[in-house]
């Protein structure tokens, strides 16, 4: 009795993980205006933000004038310089 062997032939097909493309950051609250750039920010006190919480200390990318008005009433942590 003989056997055969069926093999496999290689895909030409890239694989999937090595050309996937990073999502861009995710920016929380009002958008940006044209030409605005993220603020990566620490938050000091828990807030929630368009359905979900941010806890004290976690950090998130908002708009410049939403990072403003966090700022003014106390919900950023200030940074160590």
């Amino acid at each position: 009795m003989t056997t055969t062997r069926k093999t496999t032939t290689p895909t030409s097909e890239p694989d999937n993980e090595l050309t996937a493309t990073p999502e861009p950051a995710t920016v929380i609250g009002p958008p940006l205006r044209e030409g605005q750039a993220p603020e990566k920010v620490r938050f000091a006190h828990h807030l929630w933000i368009a359905g979900r919480d941010y806890l004290p200390g976690e950090t998130a990318l908002i708009s410049p004038d939403y990072a403003r008005q966090l700022r003014g009433n106390g919900y950023i942590a200030r940074e160590r310089g």
